[in-house]
């Protein structure tokens, strides 16, 4: 059967290293799901897709999905491993949408998930760790990752928190809250 796992941490925690080691071990063909429009005026941006390229087994094949995260997903072969890398990044490629669309969105990505079509890994961030942001665009996405990885969350074979150098198996340690209501 499938495998849904869910890998979230904060910045720089090692969540994608994490993610991409538990993909070798599927000893399945992996397809890497970048969630990252890419823009040739970042240079820094550039540098850190670089470093995510250069980690990954000459294997892999690689998709630039910055949107239809849904429909890469359908067309998956359910002999593949997808690793999708990343939540946040996906959420702000389309923080435009008004709630109604970001919710449809969200719908559709937990459906097409729920069982998954093939072992799936994904990568999310942490970002309600902090103070509350002091902008209302932050504070949406905010608001909307913390409600997506928990919708993902509810529904996940396994969830690891990576922090501190350590991964911690959340299916293990903690106990499922009921499922989230919707924002207001």
């Amino acid at each position: 059967m499938p495998q849904l796992i869910l890998v979230t941490g904060p910045a720089r925690s090692g969540k994608s290293e994490w993610a991409e080691s538990w993909a070798k071990q599927t000893e399945k063909s992996v397809v890497y799901i970048a969630t990252s429009a890419v823009s040739a005026d970042d240079v820094e941006w550039q540098q850190r897709i670089e470093l995510h390229r250069a980690r990954r087994p000459d294997g892999w094949r690689c998709q630039e999905v910055p949107k239809e995260l849904a429909n890469a997903i359908q067309a998956a072969d359910a002999n593949d491993c997808l690793l999708i890398d990343s939540l946040g990044t996906w959420l702000a490629n389309q923080l435009e949408q008004d709630e109604r669309a970001w919710q449809r969105c969200v719908d559709e990505l937990v459906v097409t998930l729920n069982p998954p079509p093939c072992d799936v890994i994904l990568v999310a961030e942490e970002t309600g760790w902090g103070v509350v942001p002091a902008y209302p665009l932050g504070r949406k996405f905010r608001d909307r990752l913390g409600y997506l990885v928990r919708r993902i969350g509810a529904i996940a074979t396994q969830v690891y928190l990576i922090t501190g150098g350590y991964a911690l198996d959340l299916t293990h340690l903690g106990k499922p809250l009921p499922s989230p209501h919707r924002p207001n």
